[in-house]
């Protein structure tokens, strides 16, 4: 349908309440929305001469159809928005994504066990506390716990490193019960940590009653060092927790939005505050629109009636125009009434624009990072002759070492930042000696046909995520003429074969001097300064991980020869041996029947390798 038969058909539609859906040419919903009166709502879309900001202009742009769904009053349509974005999640609505991913917090399965914070979730059958949504708030109750049970951060191994060395700072200052010293018991450990764990889950208030029971308990055992572990125990947690500044009414559950806006962003900004203190920071950006009462309108709803726990009271900087229907689902959903309202004074005031401070900031360094890499990509476009700004730029490095081994290291860079889910390392296969050019053109043959085959399957309706089925904007050579020459050669007729590609030119000190292209021209950036330190940032950037990777690999070559000095382990068994205990000193701590279980070492070959490490035993 054209925009004229769509805006015709708007103008059919009832004065009631509902919610509307919009569809591309496919099909696809793009768009869902509600509306107190569908007819005026839904054709203020479609109208001739009404301004939009780019975002509502491009959903018109692909909107071919809509229909809509009549409710029996406002709240209706809301509650029903809310479901049906959360079952399509329709391109145009507003994602509700912070930029901080899930965070967690890592308890190891260990004899003695460890507590960290950490963003990543790993098979490791480790015990993980989460996912929070905010590393804010995981990495607090990280370090609260840690702090109230005098846990260890250092990273010494446990038992193996008891009562060898000193005990470091942290347990002279109070911070760390000093395991290392060897005055604490494997059960006082454990409970300490369950009890961090317990404190994390629960909060304090139980804990601390659990706390002065057991330390009473053993007071009456006569266990006076167990009794004053736990009494500093209860003192840490008592000071970490008042050392957190009250700022709200301890009683009160409380959220505190505000949003600002640019002429081309919006953000929310969303403070928490659970006893009186503030918990959470959370900030969400929306690109391509400057419409703030809009974003309002559509964030409170989905946020609060998604999966988010609603507090007693939420604070805004302005109520959205659907307040009432809002109103009545917060209160169904939380079971009891929730106070919606604009501070219009006092300590709540301030704290609104606390929050309104805290979104113009993110935007203000949203805005100037943007603004800087579009610069520097803009600069490096013209410098180099490109037709657009290259958004994803690859570089490669060969390090070699003295036995004619070869390893290349390949950096990414997307949007002007490093990209390190496209860093990759490559170990020369048909190389024989050191020869920088060979290797090089290995390598990036290499790469074409990654490139190549997993195009293949995205074309054959197998789309892979994998980084290698993405095509590059500029590839550059850690070198001069012959790199770049080596690297043209080897990718001709490939699927790469049409990429920009340089040499990055050092002089004799090492550092960058110019930019070479594909015919061997040489071209100054010295007198551009943001390209000059760009490229200087990728050409050290590309030697530092290609260099790291062949000292990784010399570490291991080294590790492995130390291995082959034990009689009957050759290079195949200390590889074994190497991927299995992953360095030489755990597998000299390991045991006859651990070393067995090795893939190729049988036990007499594993009572041989265990005496050889320990003659005395």
């Amino acid at each position: 349908m054209t925009k004229a038969e769509l805006y015709k058909k708007a103008c059919m539609l009832p004065l009631l309440p509902g919610v509307y859906i919009i569809r591309d040419k496919s099909g696809t919903i793009i768009y869902i929305g509600k509306a107190k009166r569908l007819r005026i709502r839904v054709s203020q879309y479609f109208r001739e001469g009404v301004p939009h900001d780019n975002k509502v202009s491009q959903m018109i742009a692909h909107a071919y159809a809509f229909d809509v769904i009549v409710c029996q009053s406002e709240f209706e349509a809301l509650v029903l928005e809310a479901s049906q974005i959360k079952a399509h999640t329709p391109k145009y609505n507003i994602l509700l994504k912070d930029d901080k991913g899930y965070s967690y917090i890592k308890v190891t399965r260990d004899e003695w066990p460890r507590l960290s914070f950490t963003l990543q979730k790993e098979d490791d059958g480790a015990e993980y506390i989460g996912p929070y949504t905010s590393s804010f708030a995981a990495r607090q109750m990280a370090e609260t716990a840690m702090d109230a049970f005098l846990l260890p951060r250092c990273s010494r191994r446990f038992p193996q490193e008891i009562g060898r060395g000193r005990p470091c700072l942290n347990a002279h200052i109070g911070k760390c019960m000093a395991v290392c010293s060897g005055r604490i018991s494997r059960e006082n450990y454990e409970q300490a940590v369950k009890s961090a764990v317990h404190l994390i889950r629960y909060g304090k208030k139980d804990i601390l009653k659990t706390l002065n029971e057991r330390m009473l308990e053993a007071s009456d055992r006569l266990e006076f060092e167990t009794a004053a572990l736990i009494r500093d125990q209860i003192a840490a947690i008592t000071k970490v927790t008042a050392g957190q500044k009250v700022v709200v009414d301890p009683d009160v559950e409380m959220d505190v939005v505000a949003l600002a806006g640019t002429p081309g962003s919006v953000c929310a900004a969303v403070l928490r505050f659970r006893e009186g203190r503030l918990t959470d920071k959370r900030e969400f950006l929306f690109h391509d629109t400057a419409d703030i009462a809009a974003v309002r309108e559509e964030f409170l709803p989905r946020y609060y009636l998604d999966d988010e726990q609603i507090p007693k009271v939420i604070a805004v900087d302005e109520l959205p125009p659907d307040v009432d229907a809002l109103q009545q689902a917060l209160n169904e959903k939380r079971g009891s009434e929730v106070q919606l309202y604009v501070p219009q004074r006092g300590d709540k005031a301030h704290l609104v624009e606390m929050a309104h401070t805290n979104a113009v900031e993110r935007l203000a360094r949203e805005s100037g990072r943007y603004a800087r890499e579009e610069k520097l990509l803009d600069e490096l476009a013209q410098v180099l002759g490109l037709p657009k700004p290259p958004r994803t730029i690859e570089s490669y490095d060969i390090s070699n070492w003295g036995d004619g081994t070869s390893v290349c290291g390949m950096v990414t860079f997307r949007d002007g930042k490093p990209y390190k889910a496209g860093y990759r390392k490559f170990k020369m296969k048909t190389v024989a000696g050191t020869d920088d050019y060979a290797s090089l053109a290995e390598t990036v043959s290499r790469r074409a046909a990654e490139y190549e085959k997993y195009s293949e399957m995205a074309a054959n309706g197998e789309p892979s995520s994998n980084y290698f089925g993405q095509k590059p904007d500029l590839l550059l050579m850690d070198g001069g003429r012959g790199q770049v020459s080596a690297a043209k050669a080897a990718l001709a007729g490939t699927a790469l074969a049409d990429v920009p590609l340089y040499g990055m030119v050092k002089d004799d000190h090492h550092r960058t001097r110019a930019i070479v292209d594909s015919e061997g021209r040489e071209i100054a950036i010295n007198m551009n300064r943001g390209t000059f330190t760009f490229v200087t940032a990728i050409q050290d950037e590309t030697h530092r991980f290609a260099n790291a990777y062949r000292k990784q690999q010399m570490k291991q070559k080294s590790y492995s020869s130390t291995l082959t000095e034990v009689p009957g382990v050759g290079p195949k068994t200390a590889k074994a041996l190497m991927a299995q205990f992953k360095s030489v000193s755990a597998v000299k701590e390991a045991t006859p029947d651990q070393l067995e279980n090795t893939p190729g070492v049988g036990r007499q070959m594993a009572q041989t390798i265990y005496e050889y490490f320990h003659p005395q035993g």
